[in-house]
């Protein structure tokens, strides 16, 4: 029998919310079931009285009678910090030393009597009042650590973290000047040179073409690491480990030890691996088993080339792979552990990939068995730290490449929002993450029983507890490669939606973050790495994230299809200024799928709808949307002589004027997916399924090559230019 007193008391310190307001706006409070559930997730001893009594005391404990919070954070130069103050205490002389991110330390002294209360009360048969010391002295933006002393026994030590007065804007945007880019999804592109799959050299092209053209920016799915041992396992938003990047994006032509290694040469220049990448070139889904097959077998004969010309001898190449490795840290030896570790078992015991499936001894990273593979197969551990240099390397390249040819931005990143349970991020920390639980969406129209996506949540107390490590780390090692970053799901910063193992997503929760204190983290690291910031804030925005991102900096992601009021659709002067629009996403049909409805018909088919009332009513509105776009392109007088109704089908000329519509939009940067620029009509993602679909492989329907060479597409890229150049200057 669980005491629900005590549940409700231990889930609000541990983060789980009461109620939420659904999409309909009524509000939803959350079962003490529900709570109990995540608390056991969260490791909490729910179900035994005497445990839960002495868990709870020991978090209200933690929570108002320690000195001071493990992190706080401010905007600007002067900052203040809570003390709890126990009642004995009060009035003695507090003493501090503030230890600056550059090394200097600045030390004071000041009575305890001196600082506001904020509250008082009693915990665990502790008097406490909470007071707040204003620190008498103008702090830079940076991550400091204050220590706080007061007698002989009570000491407290606390991460402050400055953050610049918003996110980083490059001086184009800050000159009022209107930007457009394309997204991409890496993998789909075509070329004649790729081996079946879109890659870095893919990307160098496509920044070519498009840069001359006037495109400020390329989006770009997430390059997080997958897994190597397993390809097929392709979902680009399910990432092994999001700090380092999938290797299968390598453009082997490209790697610089191809040029003098004979025998890979020989390789690649035979009849029958030239006709192996032919055929995967050629196919219409990528082959990733077969594309991962051929890479790797002959990255291991350009790595062993590596090893003989330039590890044996010293060289500066092989220099320059050594301060890799030592910028990377034990994280990034760990990673390529991992995979070493998961292809061995893959291919020696038949596991299947991930750390969950492994023999139980190297499922501990820090384990005897651990280490002694690593020593054991030290060999085989270098060989992955090469090929996550190699794709830094190029990805880097990509980026300079862009700046070089001036574009504004570059490349447009995208940080997924989890990481896959038994991938080498949870493997090297699972501490941090709890595997009793997965994050997901609650219910709406689209998914009426709720999401679950099979991503483990952090822990919001041990994030708090490290001084926002591990989130600090993401940020950075996803912004420097890129001169914009997407935040998917940017609610995650406030609240996750938890749903316990075992329990349907309509029966999740809400657990809260510290919101706060991550954006001045995030803002701190945009500005130090020179990087816009767009918070992806589809769906039920809560009121605190909807104030946090305009004060913060960060960019809205305006979909024009979403973009919608009393009936009819926004005019262009009417979308936020800090804002990144398009017309639709990854996650959504392309617009000729759209007009005509064909998303509808695949989705029937697949099964997604629970009802044919439901498929119905969705019709119905598309008819409605469809009809209220004609007359939103007439208003601004860009709707096409054909279609002249909704019921006809799609043109390029439509496409078109959905696209100039956006570019006259107020939003200062607007995106176009190449997929619409094509005129293809095939999703690249569809959600709510899984195998029954082909989801993260559907390639585009041109070679970049032959894009490159379409006189439409030219002048659709100039028309997108020359309508963000008026809109820039007022007209």
């Amino acid at each position: 029998m669980i005491d629900a007193a005590l549940i409700e008391r231990l889930a609000r310190l541990r983060g789980i919310g009461d109620a939420y307001h659904d999409y309909r706006g009524e509000l939803c409070r959350f079962p003490l079931e529900t709570k109990a559930a995540l608390l056991r997730a969260m490791g909490c001893a729910v179900d035994d009285p005497l445990a839960l009594s002495i868990e709870l005391s020991e978090a209200e404990i933690a929570r108002w009678r320690r000195l001071l919070p493990p992190v706080t954070a401010a905007r600007g130069p002067h900052m203040g910090v809570d003390l709890n103050i126990p009642a004995r205490d009060f009035g003695a002389t507090l003493v501090w030393t503030l230890t600056l991110e550059s090394g200097r330390t600045c030390e004071g002294s000041r009575s305890t009597a001196d600082c506001p209360e904020l509250w008082r009360g009693e915990v665990e048969g502790v008097w406490i009042t909470r007071r707040r010391f204003e620190l008498p002295l103008a702090l830079e933006p940076g991550r400091h650590e204050l220590e706080v002393r007061i007698g002989p026994s009570l000491c407290g030590r606390c991460r402050l973290i400055v953050s610049p007065p918003a996110c980083f804007e490059p001086a184009s945007i800050l000159a009022d000047r209107r930007l457009w880019g394309l997204t991409v999804q890496l993998y789909t592109l075509r070329s004649r040179s790729n081996w079946g799959i879109g890659d870095f050299d893919d990307l160098k092209a496509l920044v070519g073409f498009l840069a001359p053209h006037g495109a400020a920016f390329i989006g770009l799915n997430p390059l997080h690491a997958l897994a190597p041992a397993d390809p097929q396992r392709s979902s680009p938003y399910s990432a092994s480990n999001r700090h380092f990047l999938n290797v299968l994006y390598i453009a082997v032509p490209a790697v610089p030890e191809l040029r003098d290694c004979a025998a890979a040469r020989l390789k690649v220049e035979s009849p029958a691996f030239r006709e192996r990448l032919a055929e995967l070139r050629a196919a219409r889904l990528v082959d990733y088993a077969r594309v991962a097959a051929a890479k790797l077998d002959i990255l291991e004969i350009l790595y062993r080339d590596f090893c003989d010309r330039h590890l044996a001898r010293d060289t500066e190449r092989a220099a320059a792979f050594r301060r890799f490795i030592a910028a990377g840290g034990v994280p990034l030896e760990r990673h390529a552990l991992f995979d070493a570790l998961d292809t061995h078992c893959r291919a020696t015991l038949g596991t299947a990939s991930g750390w969950s499936n492994w023999p139980v001894q190297f499922r501990d990273c820090e384990s005897p068995d651990v280490l002694e593979f690593a020593r054991e197969h030290a060999d085989r551990v270098e060989f992955f730290l090469y090929l996550q240099w190699l794709a830094h390397e190029q990805l880097a390249s990509a980026q300079r490449l862009a700046r070089e040819l001036g574009m504004q931005i570059g490349l447009y990143g995208d940080y997924a929002v989890g990481a896959h349970p038994s991938g080498s991020e949870t493997w090297m920390d699972r501490a941090a993450y709890r595997l009793g639980a997965e994050i997901g969406a609650p219910p709406d129209p689209l998914a009426l029983k709720g999401q679950g996506w099979g991503l483990p949540p952090p822990d919001p107390m041990i994030l708090e507890e490290r001084g926002l490590e591990s989130f600090i780390g993401l940020i950075h090692d996803n912004m420097r490669c890129y001169g914009a970053l997407r935040l998917d799901h940017v609610m995650s910063l406030f609240r996750l939606w938890w749903v316990a193992a075992g329990m349907s997503p309509s029966e999740g929760a809400y657990v809260h973050y510290p919101l706060y204190q991550q954006l001045a983290a995030l803002a701190l690291e945009s500005v130090r790495q020179r990087c816009v910031v767009v918070g992806e804030d589809l769906g039920v925005v809560p009121d605190e994230m909807r104030r946090a991102m305009p004060e913060f900096g960060l960019y809205h992601y305006k979909v024009l299809l979403f973009e919608k009021q009393n009936g009819r659709f926004r005019r262009p002067d009417e979308l936020t200024r800090r804002a990144l629009a398009t017309v639709t996403t990854h996650d959504m049909p392309p617009i000729r799928s759209y007009w005509e409805g064909l998303d509808i018909d695949l989705r029937r088919d697949l099964g997604v709808y629970p009802s044919a009332e439901m498929e119905a009513q969705i019709r119905k509105e598309r008819d409605i949307d469809r009809a209220a776009l004609l007359t939103a392109l007439r208003a601004e007088e860009l709707a096409p002589p054909h279609p002249c109704t909704a019921a006809e089908p799609c043109t390029p000329e439509l496409v078109a004027a959905l696209h100039m519509y956006l570019a006259r939009s107020s939003a200062m940067l607007v995106a176009v997916q190449i997929e619409d620029l094509l005129g293809m009509s095939e999703p690249v993602n569809v959600p709510g399924t899984d195998r029954e679909y082909p989801n993260w492989q559907r390639k585009i329907a041109q070679d970049i090559e032959d894009i490159a060479a379409r006189a439409d597409v030219a002048a659709h890229l100039s028309a997108l230019t020359r309508e963000r150049a008026l809109k820039s200057e007022g007209v």
